[in-house]
């Protein structure tokens, strides 16, 4: 298994002015990581993928394989195995034709093959299906031998380019456990793009928010739930999405949405805390208030019959174990919505609600997070707005 190292990477097409689809991109995948590539159509996560495979040439800066620049270097001599949107498969070959077609055409003794293609069939539990064809099989079938073909050859590293995204949605959850336990069994480095955050959330060691600007934040799945780095990130991780809404500081530093006053203070200047020029009175540069973006998740959101945020029940989305409430709040354009796990509102009736204490996330004029102040009678030094996560 390998590292993969990114420095300075991007990609232009040609044109009157160069038009970038990824600009500067680096970080590092550290042998056997499970990294993933998650954002919204055309924010460059294929192409990103593309590159390290050596099928798209970068623009501008470096892609290393185990400490090796593989810049100029074929995909075939990368030493990495590829498992696309698309089986691939040849529909005239058998199952354990087309695993082992890579290892036929590298001239590997058939003794040799027969024992690899039997060895992964047992791994993915497809031994029984060895002389199939890929018409006869179902769509998840089909996608653990595109799985297995690239396994046989015993890469340096693995790259998935939205392998689930053509299955229903059981067999996509039944697939995101086969590949956490291949990556678990083989402890491989794996390199997985999707547009699904929930993917992401469930496979990941790290991830990589890609946005139309580019990387947007890197980090351990739960770090970024809990401390996304700016609004973009903010409304793509989390199922479901963050409720975020328009805010403002008074004067004392508190923050207000509409009417409803929360429990997160701003910090001091001199704390460093705050981003975007956003002061402590609620000012943003020469005394205008600051138009700030305040994030709530739906599941941190309580009932409250004191609760400062205040409203009307539009809907109520029944979901068995728990309920989606849909809240209209007079200062608000979009409704608010809550997870509840007892009994639900009925819809029409009056309802309040409060953040649950540490879940407020506050982000300035620049779409950058605040942190809040820490609480002054707190002598662990926790934020009050704001989860602290290790």
């Amino acid at each position: 298994m390998a590292s993969i190292a990114l420095q300075g990477v991007a990609k232009t097409y040609p044109g009157k002015e160069a038009q970038y689809i990824l600009r500067d991109v680096g970080f590092t995948i550290e042998d056997g990581e499970f990294v993933v590539l998650v954002g919204p159509s055309g924010c460059g996560k294929s192409t990103l993928l593309r590159m390290i495979a050596g099928l798209e040439e970068i623009s501008a800066g470096e892609i290393g394989i185990a400490g090796e620049r593989v810049n100029e270097t074929p995909p075939a001599k990368r030493g990495l195995a590829m498992v696309f949107q698309s089986y691939a498969l040849y529909a005239h070959m058998t199952v354990f034709d087309n695993i082992a077609f890579g290892l036929k055409l590298a001239r590997v003794p058939k003794a040799e093959i027969k024992a690899s293609v039997q060895a992964v069939a047992k791994m993915l539990q497809m031994e029984h299906l060895l002389e199939r064809r890929p018409p006869q099989l179902s769509g998840g079938q089909r996608q653990r031998v595109a799985i297995g073909r690239a396994i046989v050859r015993k890469p340096r590293a693995f790259l998935f380019d939205e392998p689930l995204s053509n299955l229903d949605a059981a067999l996509r959850a039944d697939m995101r456990v086969e590949i956490a336990r291949l990556h678990k069994s083989l402890g491989a480095t794996m390199v997985y793009v999707t547009h699904d955050q929930v993917e992401a959330m469930t496979l990941a060691d790290r991830i990589v928010v890609l946005g139309p600007s580019g990387v947007q934040q890197i980090g351990a799945p739960m770090h970024l739930y809990h401390k996304p780095a700016n609004v973009f990130v903010a409304g793509f991780i989390g199922s479901p999405k963050m409720n975020l809404m328009p805010g403002q500081l008074d004067a004392a530093g508190r923050l207000r949405i509409g009417a409803a006053c929360l429990d997160w203070r701003a910090p001091a200047p001199a704390d460093g805390g705050g981003i975007g020029n956003v002061n402590a009175n609620g000012s943003a540069g020469a005394g205008a208030p600051a138009q700030l973006t305040v994030g709530i998740r739906p599941e941190h959101l309580q009932a409250d019959p004191n609760g400062a945020i205040e409203g009307e029940v539009l809907l109520v989305e029944r979901l068995g174990a728990e309920s989606y409430v849909h809240l209209a709040v007079p200062a608000l354009d979009k409704p608010l919505m809550v997870v509840v796990q007892e009994d639900p509102p009925e819809a029409g009736t009056r309802w309040r609600v409060s953040p649950v204490a540490g879940r407020v996330h506050v982000f300035g004029p620049d779409g950058c997070r605040i942190e809040a102040a820490p609480h002054e009678n707190n002598s662990a030094g926790a934020s009050s707005g704001v989860a602290e996560v290790a």
